[in-house]
């Protein structure tokens, strides 16, 4: 049987459509080039916002269009949510939530057609582990991996659905980490590190260590020229971790810090665990220790009872931070969350006009951050086929003559392009 797994959303779940495809084929099923080829079609979904399960939906309705004969089986953060509504969908044979994603293959040998059920779901907080792929597996992307080492969040914030789809924080046993990252180095000049909630790796008992630790291991243990740090809650980039990342080469120089509001009101409404200061406080740190570092954040606009003046709060805090691109998100209820039941909903309309103001903030910061870079040597990585490459600090980079992909070189910028720089490898 050839299958095809189409992963949505976070950095986690490609890490868990990987583990599963390394899954399926070590059982003896085909990996199809795209969905028209395959006989399964396994959607990997996302319910963070909800847009997301409108994504889904609508890849539900275009997959009976475009391949009407393939079974279709829903897993990931949706199915776990709400399986039912999942499992009406026209066409979707199974819903397999989190809880059974990595049983996927035993369920398909098993022919679960034949059971009375077509729902697979179990109690996300009784999980334990996590579901890694084999390390040469990691990753659909041939130059960078995406190793995801953490799954689940012990935080509550009242807009956020995840922990309730993905358990409580658990993390991968650091030697099973080095050990992965070790295997995979022989392959990638670059290793991305992932987690639900990445900051709090090793914050569970038994693990004697936090994550600045398990990277000073990594970095003595193995040979990996490159780790990069996906997104990390903001009073979980340590001194200790920064100074790390600034001390060399061999770690991104790539901060992600989740801010969601500049206002402290909305802050403490959202249930996150720091204020407005304390945010600031440690980006202005990171920039100190990397003058040249990409600094990002996820922003969440039209939280309930987000006032003018809350907005205008969090557009000066990102206006005076040294950010270089912004993923802006128009909040929206989800179904089970405090937010959903708060009053003082914001109007639609609003909500979008400050998501376009802060979209527009964001392009023009990164537009002066890549001017600054004009004239400068990056190391990147080859990316594609070669003729990319990705910056250690989070740049695209057009190579003025294609080079092998997977390799880690230096580029002289040479000038701005649309969305990104372009530049010629020293060779």
């Amino acid at each position: 049987m050839k299958f095809h797994i189409q992963n949505f959303g976070c950095r986690a779940t490609q890490a868990d459509g990987a583990a599963l495809a390394a899954a399926l084929e070590a059982r003896g099923f085909q990996a199809a080039r795209g969905c028209a080829g395959a006989d399964l079609v396994i959607l990997n979904t996302c319910t963070v916002t909800s847009g997301a399960d409108q994504d889904v939906r609508q890849s539900v309705r275009r997959l009976r269009r475009e391949n009407p004969t393939a079974k279709i089986v829903l897993t990931g953060c949706y199915a776990q949510r709400a399986p039912q509504e999942a499992a009406a969908l026209p066409g979707v044979a199974w819903v397999v939530g989190n809880t059974h994603k990595m049983q996927i293959p035993e369920l398909l040998l098993g022919e679960p057609a034949s059971c009375d059920s077509r729902i697979f779901v179990g109690d996300i907080f009784a999980e334990q582990s996590l579901a890694l792929a084999p390390a040469l597996e990691a990753s659909e992307d041939r130059t960078r991996p995406n190793l995801k080492i953490q799954d689940g969040c012990n935080n509550r914030c009242s807009f956020c659905i995840i922990p309730s789809v993905r358990g409580r924080s658990r993390s991968a046993p650091p030697d099973q980490v080095i050990r992965q990252v070790r295997e995979l180095a022989g392959r990638y000049r670059e290793i991305v590190l992932s987690g639900v909630n990445l900051g709090r790796w090793g914050r569970e008992a038994g693990i004697r260590m936090r994550l600045a630790g398990l990277l000073q291991r990594l970095l003595e243990e193995t040979p990996v020229e490159r780790l990069r740090l996906s997104s990390v809650e903001p009073m979980d980039f340590s001194d200790g971790l920064l100074e790390l990342m600034a001390s060399t080469p061999r770690i991104a120089k790539h901060v992600h810090a989740p801010l969601q509001s500049g206002s402290d009101a909305v802050l403490r409404r959202m249930r996150r665990w720091y204020r407005a200061r304390h945010y600031a406080e440690r980006i202005r740190r990171a920039r100190a220790l990397m003058p040249e570092a990409a600094i990002g954040a996820d922003v969440l606009v039209g939280f309930p009872g987000e006032t003018e003046a809350d907005f205008e709060q969090t557009r000066a805090l990102i206006e005076n931070l040294p950010f270089t691109y912004l993923h802006v998100f128009t909040y929206s209820a989800r179904p089970g969350t405090p937010a959903a039941e708060m009053p003082d909903q914001v109007p639609t309309a609003e909500r979008k006009r400050r998501n376009r103001i802060l979209r527009e903030l964001a392009a023009a910061k990164n537009l002066a951050f890549r001017q600054s870079m004009v004239g400068r040597r990056l190391s990147a990585v080859t990316i594609e086929d070669g003729r990319l490459a990705l910056s250690t600090n989070y740049l695209k980079i057009e190579l003025e003559q294609p080079c092998p992909p997977n390799l880690l070189v230096e580029v002289e910028i040479q000038r701005v392009t649309q969305s990104g720089l372009a530049g010629q490898v020293i060779l």
